[in-house]
């Protein structure tokens, strides 16, 4: 369980600074300021801010109990009841967030510009949304089981393989997308990616979760690393303060990066 819980908590990590931040450098250096549409980046940062507080609130009820023990040890049950009623509702606030973003306020939300030059149909994206996930399901369960062999073989600390190899493995694809997208000047694009990756992540894998171990009796909580939750809680707070001004700039994507390698120190 702490595998996938760390998992889950480095794949956001890792988006919203290292991802988010590279393409803030790339874009700025094709212009000294890049404009960003402030409404949307302040819904999205919006969004993040209310996710990362669902997600550690069960970490902090977990300090404030006097008998918790150790941040590894077994979730209570008032952990567990409010990470399940947390999960809940974050299901379905990502549920209202997508009828939010697909019909009500479509306008708003996705850039006609900006669109993909080839567009599938709807049963081809089905049939594709099916084999992506058979894929990542078995490539994931994979990555878990070799991370042992992985760590022995090359002499390498879990916490290096878990801080910075296995995210940067993990969303190589959206890394590699962005960072042409903020190469080519479409940064609003690049940015409304990451950060929908980013609450796909937070309001829906990661509920999704406890949920499931909840129905196969399984002691899957939001009771994370007391060290993640704070990284957590400072990137969402930095990311939020750097878009809400609707433009952006080279030296700001340096601080996000800066913000991702200093919790390296650990590794």
């Amino acid at each position: 369980m702490a595998i996938v819980q760390s998992r889950m908590m480095d794949s956001i990590l890792s988006s919203i600074l290292l991802i988010l931040g590279s393409s803030f450098v790339l874009a700025g250096l094709n212009a000294p300021v890049v404009g960003i549409n402030a409404d949307v980046a302040g819904i999205l940062t919006s969004l993040m801010i209310i996710s990362c507080a669902a997600l550690i609130m069960p970490s902090a009820l977990h300090i404030s109990d006097p008998g918790c023990g150790n941040a590894g040890s077994d979730p209570s049950d008032d952990v567990l009841a409010l990470s399940r009623f947390a999960s809940l509702v974050l299901l379905i606030f990502y549920l209202l967030y997508l009828y939010f973003q697909s019909v009500t306020h479509a306008d708003l939300l996705i850039d006609d510009s900006q669109e993909a030059d080839h567009e599938l149909h709807a049963v081809s994206n089905c049939v594709v949304l099916v084999l992506s996930a058979l894929g990542v399901a078995t490539c994931s369960d994979r990555q878990v089981h070799s991370i042992d062999g992985f760590v022995k073989a090359l002499g390498l600390s879990r916490s290096f393989v878990g801080l910075i190899i296995v995210p940067i493995v993990g969303n190589l694809g959206c890394f590699v997308g962005t960072v042409e997208w903020s190469r080519t000047n479409r940064i609003q694009l690049a940015i409304s990616v990451i950060v929908s990756s980013t609450l796909q992540i937070s309001l829906f894998v990661t509920p999704l979760l406890v949920v499931v171990g909840w129905v196969i009796d399984q002691k899957m909580s939001l009771q994370f690393d007391t060290f993640q939750t704070t990284v957590l809680t400072i990137s969402t707070l930095v990311v939020n303060c750097l878009v809400r001004d609707g433009e952006t700039n080279y030296f700001e994507g340096v601080l996000l990066v800066a913000t991702c390698v200093c919790p390296c120190a650990l590794a």
